[in-house]
């Protein structure tokens, strides 16, 4: 004995399942007219199939050379070639393709030798401070030393009786 939870559960899920299975046997798309077919016709009508490739100076639409990543220039040369948009040929394509990617690398390596520069800066900037700081305790040093050898040489000039009052004036010969 099922509760009614149960069943309505089970019709849910058996639902769900009837649904999926329908969408998957739905109608399939209609397969685009081979390019060759399609003779006597403009660009736009051509490129409708992403398989198709349109020569101008031909005029004809001809199935894109798959086994080649450019069609050769046997099949339609490289500046009356258009695929995908009527208006763009295959040699502006390259042109501007291969700019852009030439300034995409110059912009990352500019970009990391401008990182390298700053990071080797922060780090010259640290040893910078670190030498400041070490020269600045080192002239503390020597001036503590020249200090106390300069109080040494006046207990010994005051011992000796040789103390003056202006270091400038002349010795008098006492």
């Amino acid at each position: 004995m099922m509760s009614r939870l149960h069943r309505a559960g089970l019709a849910l899920i058996f639902c769900a399942v009837i649904l999926a299975a329908g969408a998957q046997t739905s109608t399939p798309s209609p397969t685009p007219a081979p390019c060759a077919l399609k003779f006597n016709t403009s660009c736009e009508e051509c490129l409708q199939n992403v398989a198709c490739l349109w020569c101008s100076s031909t005029r004809q639409c001809i199935d894109y050379p798959v086994r080649n990543i450019l069609p050769p220039s046997s099949v339609c040369p490289l500046n009356d070639a258009r695929w995908g948009l009527c208006w763009v040929n295959f040699q502006i394509l390259i042109i501007t393709m291969s700019v852009l990617a030439g300034a995409i690398i110059i912009a990352v390596l500019v970009c990391c030798f401008c990182c390298c520069c700053k990071c080797e800066r922060n780090g010259n900037k640290r040893e910078d401070v670190q030498v400041e700081r070490q020269t600045r305790a080192r002239k503390a040093r020597q001036k503590a030393r020249r200090t106390e050898m300069q109080l040494r040489h006046d207990e010994i000039r005051q011992k000796y009786g040789l103390a003056k009052d202006n270091p400038y004036s002349r010795m008098d010969g006492h």
